[in-house]
């Protein structure tokens, strides 16, 4: 029987086959290029993607606490231990061998996980001019996201409604409606793309 979290399953599967597939062939120049996650080159952000098949409860509390229980803290050194320890190929084989890991970050449900792949994929693809997710994925994550999300990201969202173009589905519930592609929705709300920019390109 094919059900929501079925079909949410598959989708994650099959972007990070996806992505693996655009990682096994980046050139080193590629593994060193800025990610769209500040302070992080493409390498770390890889390596971060894998944090959830690497690690196990007791290393994360460690790790916690020798970072002051700040979960940013902790996510930058072990990206940047890791890419310093792992090759980009032992990177690559480690997300395909966990194409199938049924991993959901804590306390998330639905979309967590491929909404972990989808946006730390475009903070890869995007700089380096690759092919971004299928818009209908994009959109399941959408679908999952909310004005608190974006505040998350430090992105206020009084007073808009951001439209996708190229799918059915918003986000915010302003009375301004700022419509662009599902993407760079994505990209605005996660603090990836200013507002200003998206809506003044009409990307």
């Amino acid at each position: 029987m094919h059900t929501p979290e079925t079909h949410l399953t598959s989708e994650t599967q099959a972007e990070r086959e996806r992505l693996a597939g655009l990682f096994r062939d980046l050139s080193p120049e590629q593994w060193d290029t800025a990610s769209l996650c500040t302070g992080w080159r493409v390498r770390e952000v890889v390596a971060h993607m894998t944090m959830p098949f690497r690690t196990r409860p007791l290393s994360v509390i460690t790790g916690m606490l020798l970072a002051g229980f700040s979960f940013q803290r902790y996510a930058d050194r072990d990206a940047r231990s890791t890419a310093r320890q792992e090759s980009p190929a032992e990177l690559v084989d480690l997300l395909r061998r966990n194409i199938g890991n049924p991993w959901q970050p804590p306390g998330a449900r639905g979309a967590g996980a491929l909404s972990h792949d989808v946006i730390h994929g475009l903070d890869v693809t995007e700089p380096l001019g690759l092919p971004a997710p299928p818009r209908d994925r994009i959109a399941l994550v959408l679908a999952s996201a909310s004005p608190r999300r974006a505040r998350y990201f430090g992105v206020n969202l009084a007073g808009q409604r951001l439209t996708a173009t190229d799918a059915d589905v918003s986000v915010g519930e302003g009375a301004n409606v700022v419509p662009m592609t599902a993407k760079d929705i994505l990209l605005v709300i996660t603090g990836r793309l200013p507002l200003d920019r998206a809506s003044a390109s009409g990307r």
